[in-house]
């Protein structure tokens, strides 16, 4: 890898993450690297304008913060094809991220980096675009909006809690109708998310393939389903009379959708890179430290293994 342009993504509003950006930053320029530095946040974007005023390949995205940080820069980052090196600083489960202890001997990262002693992880991303009328209409009227854990479908109301009314369609054919609080389409990073927490199924980010979860359903017999990474899931609202129902993208708002139209739902045709530094990876010792799975706290001797 070269290292002659690097955006540096530091989470807004935390003083230790600006703080080994800054330093991270100083670091690469010496190095004769152009760097671009900003924050990322609720209120702060700063992906539109480096990859505008930007001529040459950005070589890599390092971004300093938690795994809410990293999904913002894989939403903006993947379609571009741009690496992305997560550190966790400031972050909570840390589930995308690299331990912060490798930035400690940050120069010995720059090394790994331009040395090629690292490892590329590909996590398959959704995209979602909106259409009006009826299935034939494959006009877009709205932008590709971008999710590497999961796109949502459910009411947002500041009054009272809204019920969602949703049809499902999987390659134009009708699935099921959902009285709840919404739907889930997540990928396989994304199941360890949102969708765990409605209940659905945890799929090893090496698989391609599309989850989809309803939220609270009224009916029991409602249920998970795991589908081809080649399906379109088209989602339309059937009810709403308040205008309620939005389209939300790794938890932020992508767009409103309302009664007459629907939302298609596929796999997106570039998956995020995230490079990976630890030598001894492994995505079941993440889920057994992250989700504090009951095996990591009862030790007991397995004396048939030997």
């Amino acid at each position: 890898m070269e290292l002659k342009q690097v955006i540096i993504i530091h989470k807004s509003g935390n003083p230790l993450s600006q703080k080994w950006a800054e330093r991270c930053a100083k670091e690469l320029e010496a190095r004769g690297c152009r760097v671009l530095m900003g924050p990322s946040g609720p209120r702060d974007n700063p992906y539109p304008v480096f990859l505008a005023s930007v001529s040459q390949p950005i070589d890599l995205a390092l971004v300093l913060g938690g795994d809410g940080t990293a999904l913002g820069a894989a939403r903006h980052l993947a379609d571009e094809g741009i690496p992305i090196l997560a550190m966790n600083v400031g972050g909570h489960l840390g589930f995308l991220t690299e331990p912060l202890d490798f930035l400690t001997d940050s120069q010995q990262v720059w090394e790994r980096l331009t040395s090629d002693r690292f490892a590329v992880q590909r996590r398959m991303m959704l995209q979602a675009t909106t259409y009006e009328g009826n299935r034939t209409n494959l006009e877009p009227m709205s932008d590709r909006f971008f999710a590497l854990n999961e796109m949502c479908v459910k009411p947002a109301s500041a009054d009272r809690m809204v019920t969602s009314i949703l049809e499902m369609e999987i390659d134009g054919e009708v699935v099921d109708q959902y009285q709840g609080d919404g739907l889930i389409v997540a990928t396989p990073t994304g199941s360890t998310c949102y969708t765990l927490a409605a209940n659905g199924p945890i799929i090893h980010p090496g698989m391609d393939a599309i989850a989809v979860t309803p939220i609270c359903p009224l009916s029991l017999s409602s249920r998970s389903i795991v589908l081809p990474a080649g399906s379109v899931v088209s989602i339309w609202p059937l009810s709403d009379p308040d205008m309620t129902t939005k389209l939300w993208m790794d938890g932020v708002l992508a767009t409103s959708i309302w009664p007459g139209q629907r939302v298609d739902i596929r796999m997106a045709e570039r998956p995020a890179q995230f490079i990976i530094l630890q030598e001894n990876y492994s995505y079941y010792q993440t889920l057994r430290e992250k989700l504090q799975w009951a095996g990591t706290l009862v030790r007991y001797s397995n004396n048939h293994r030997n």
